[in-house]
This record gives structure tokens, C-alpha cells and sequence, in this order.
């Protein structure tokens, strides 16, 4: 970790597992519970044909990939997926990517991976409790991070149901769920799960659209405090060559955070990106590539 990063404050913030999310958001407004009736029924229907289409590429390259891994060497293979549901990730990024989870996951699991799915957001805009702490307490300078994060588990490495329409993943979809991103320590949190586990070869793909932002956190540190962040958890992971890390782009390139990475323009791509690049991955294929 940079020598300089710390959080102000880690009284506020929350690690959840998906159903729980109300635990820290509080229930949904009527108008909210509308909005996520109706994105989960553009879920489950609206994109069938998206989804049949994504079934039968991930078919092909489940293929592909038993020829190339015993199934005791998928047995010692571990995959997190770690997802961005910050703010810009609102409306059809999000929709598309609960539906790629959701496909990914039962496309591991046939195989007979480990496979996590976690995301990573804050709990409130502007610097939430931890803003308002540091505000309390005369405002020292440079106080590090000022937000309350919030981190969930969408699919523990524990839960072997292999099968698509999990609730769990329509959680994704709240309307009052994506803030802020504070990429650096999602990165280490979800490394430090996935280092817990007992496979042996060990995966981490990250979904995002952009640089880490915290406007509250940006403004009493510096422009580069988080990015500067990310970079540094992004070179320890790599440096301990004991998880292959990679990323997909949603939207623009971020090469410079993660040494694999992808990139495409349109979310209803994100779903063939994220099956070519698991199976690049599972292969032990570490390039970057350029669009």
C-alpha cells in the first residue's frame, strides 16, 4: 500500500451479502421497487436473445477449455469477478453486466471452478458519515480516504449452485445502490478472499468503466490519491505472481492500471468479452490488448 493512503475512518464501512443490502441502504422507496421489478424483468426476458446467444459461446469455449484443463486442474482453479457499480455504471452497464455475472458464473461452476462474485460501491454520495466525522473534528488536512465504503458479496466461493436467475444478482440492479468507486481497496479486499481459498491457481477479473472517484475523498487529497492507490494494490498483486489479474473496459481503455486488460465500447458486448477473456485467462494467456 502507498505509504501515504489510509482511510479516515473505517468505522462505516460495510461488507454485505447481496439480500442484506438493505442492512445498510435502508428498504427501497416504492418508486425504487418499481424500477427493480421492471430491470429484472429486462433481465430475464428482455435480453433472451442476448443471453441464448451468450449460452452457446460459452458452450464453445467450455469445450475448448476441457481439452486444454483436467478436471482436477479446474477443481484447483478459483475465479472472482469483481464488479465496479459505481455511479456511471447506472442504467444499461449495469444491466448488462448482472446478466454477464449471471452467465459467467453458471459457465464456471458447470466446469467445476470456484467462483466468487463480489462488487464494490459506497454506501452514501458526498463523503457519507465518514465525511461528516472529519468535518466534526475541525477538518485536519489530508485526512485519506473519506467515504464509507461498501463491499458485497454476490456469490461466495461456498455457494456451488450452478444455475442462472439468481435474486441474488438482480440485487445489482437497485436504483439507490451504485455511489462511488474506491477500486484500490475492492482490488485488495476481493485479492485477500481469494487468497483465502484453498485452490491453487487463482483468477481476479475486474468490470469497470473508468478510474477510481471519490469526489470527497479527491478533494481534501489530491486529483491522483486514488489512482495513485489502485496502481500500487494493482503492482503488489502482480509482484506476488499468486493471482493472474486482468480487466475489461467498459466504455474506454485503462491500461495503465492492470496489466491484461480489454476494452469494449457498447455493455451488450460485455458479455462475449468477459467469456473470451476467462477463457484466455484459464489458459494462462496474459496479454493486453488494444482495440
Amino acid at each position: 500500500m502507498q505509504p501515504d493512503y489510509r482511510a479516515y475512518t473505517t468505522k462505516f464501512d460495510r461488507e454485505v451479502r447481496a439480500n442484506d443490502i438493505d442492512s445498510v441502504l435502508g428498504p427501497l422507496r416504492s418508486d425504487e421497487k418499481v424500477a427493480l421489478d421492471e430491470a429484472w424483468r429486462s433481465l430475464q426476458m428482455g435480453l433472451l436473445p442476448w443471453r441464448t446467444r451468450l449460452h452457446i459461446i460459452a458452450a464453445d469455449a467450455a469445450v475448448r477449455i476441457r481439452k486444454h484443463l483436467t478436471a482436477d486442474e479446474r477443481a484447483d482453479t478459483a475465479v472472482s469477478l469483481l464488479l465496479d457499480q459505481s455511479g456511471s455504471m447506472r442504467g444499461q452497464k449495469m444491466l448488462f453486466a448482472a446478466a454477464t455475472m449471471d452467465v459467467a458464473q453458471e459457465f464456471l461452476l458447470t466446469l467445476g471452478f470456484t467462483c466468487e462474485i463480489l462488487g464494490f460501491t459506497t454506501s452514501r454520495w458526498r463523503g457519507g458519515r465518514s465525511r461528516s466525522r472529519w468535518k466534526w473534528r475541525f477538518r485536519p488536512p489530508h485526512p485519506g480516504r473519506l467515504n464509507d465504503v461498501l463491499h458485497i458479496i454476490y456469490k461466495s466461493a461456498e455457494d456451488r449452485t450452478a444455475s442462472t436467475g439468481s435474486w441474488n444478482l438482480g440485487q445489482m440492479l437497485r436504483p439507490d445502490l451504485p455511489k462511488e468507486n474506491i477500486d484500490g481497496e475492492a482490488l485488495l479486499w476481493c485479492a485477500e478472499r481469494l487468497s483465502a481459498l484453498p485452490q491453487s491457481r487463482k483468477h481476479l477479473i475486474v468490470l469497470s468503466d473508468g478510474a477510481p472517484v471519490d469526489d470527497s475523498t479527491l478533494h481534501e487529497n489530491g486529483s491522483k490519491y486514488l489512482s495513485d492507490h489502485l496502481q500500487d494494490v494493482v503492482k503488489r498483486i502482480v509482484e506476488s505472481q499468486k493471482i493472474h489479474l486482468a480487466a475489461i473496459a467498459i466504455g474506454k481503455p485503462f491500461h495503465d492500471f492492470y496489466p491484461a486488460s480489454s476494452w469494449i465500447d457498447a455493455p451488450d458486448d460485455l458479455g462475449v468479452a468477459l467469456i473470451s477473456r476467462l477463457e484466455r485467462a484459464l489458459g494462462s494467456e496474459a496479454t493486453i490488448e488494444t482495440p
